[in-house]
C-alpha cells in the first residue's frame, strides 16, 4: 500500500487514519537521551513504602461497618490498624 502525504497541496494536515497510527514509534526511540531525561515521567510517583495486598477475614458487622461509610474503606480499616499498632509497640 501506498503512503499517502500527510500534508495537502495546501499544507493542510489531513485526518490520520488506522495506518498511520501503526506507524508511529515510541518517542524513547525517536527523541535524543538529552530531552528523554528532561521531560516529566508519566503516571503516579512511586512511593517508598507502597501497601501489599492482602487477605483477612473479618467478622460480618465489622466488615458492614466500615463498608456503610462509603469509599475509602479500606483506608480506614488502615488508619485504625495503624493506631492499634502504634499505641501497642
Amino acid at each position: 500500500m501506498k503512503k499517502k502525504p500527510m500534508i495537502d497541496k495546501d499544507g493542510e494536515v489531513r485526518e490520520l487514519t488506522a495506518e498511520d497510527l501503526k506507524l508511529f514509534k515510541k518517542t524513547s526511540l525517536v527523541l535524543p537521551e538529552e530531552l528523554l531525561s528532561v521531560l516529566p515521567k508519566r503516571g503516579r510517583p512511586k512511593k517508598e513504602s507502597p501497601k501489599v495486598s492482602t487477605t483477612i477475614r473479618l467478622n460480618p458487622d465489622v466488615l458492614e461497618f466500615f463498608k456503610s461509610h462509603g469509599r475509602g474503606w479500606q483506608t480506614k480499616v488502615n488508619e485504625v490498624l495503624s493506631q492499634y499498632v502504634a499505641k501497642h509497640r
